[in-house]
């Protein structure tokens, strides 16, 4: 979908609806709404992928810093709580992109069973990780703890992959993966 036309390719015509065959007409959304919710699942993502960077720069900081170390970390996970949230309610939400992979490719309901199990985990993983930075548990261990979370972070990379592969599956629309 991000493909620019060039002097040699005459401009397409806006797209017209989604063929309805075999679909219910009333839960068929046009071309159209469909590139604009995209669109916005591509912002989110762009989004999402810097929370998980933020993150992991934090995690690099030196942990002789302590409560600096602590305080970094804390808010850059607090952003990326805030945004995987954003992600599950943009995702998960009637007509949102699995509901709607799911209508429009149902061999890929496997996989948005898979990426809903990931979703209920990481979101208890972050949040848990969160609990433990905001309400003063303890850390006893500051090296377990960052390779803890840096596991997390290696997690959170292949889950937004996994969700970019099956939008490419169901739509043959690649979300991007650098912005």
């Amino acid at each position: 979908m991000n493909v620019q036309p060039n002097a040699a390719t005459p401009p397409r015509a806006a797209p017209g609806p989604i063929d309805v065959r075999g679909f219910d007409r009333d839960r068929v959304e046009t071309a159209v709404d469909l590139a604009i919710y995209l669109d916005r699942v591509r912002r989110h993502r762009s989004e999402l992928r810097e929370s998980v960077a933020a993150v992991d720069l934090a995690l690099k900081a030196p942990i002789a810093r302590g409560g600096a170390w602590r305080e970094r970390v804390r808010a850059a996970l607090a952003e990326l709580a805030h945004d995987f949230d954003d992600h599950i309610a943009l995702t998960e939400s009637p007509g949102g992109i699995y509901d709607r992979a799911r209508r429009s490719a149902p061999r890929l309901s496997g996989r948005v069973t898979r990426l809903l199990e990931e979703h209920r985990d990481l979101h208890g993983a972050i949040h848990g990780y969160l609990a433990v930075l905001e309400y003063g548990g303890t850390m006893a261990d500051l090296p377990v703890f960052r390779e803890e979370l840096t596991v997390l972070v290696g997690r959170l990379v292949r889950h937004r992959q996994k969700g970019g592969d099956l939008v490419y599956e169901a739509y043959d629309v690649d979300l991007g993966g650098s912005d």
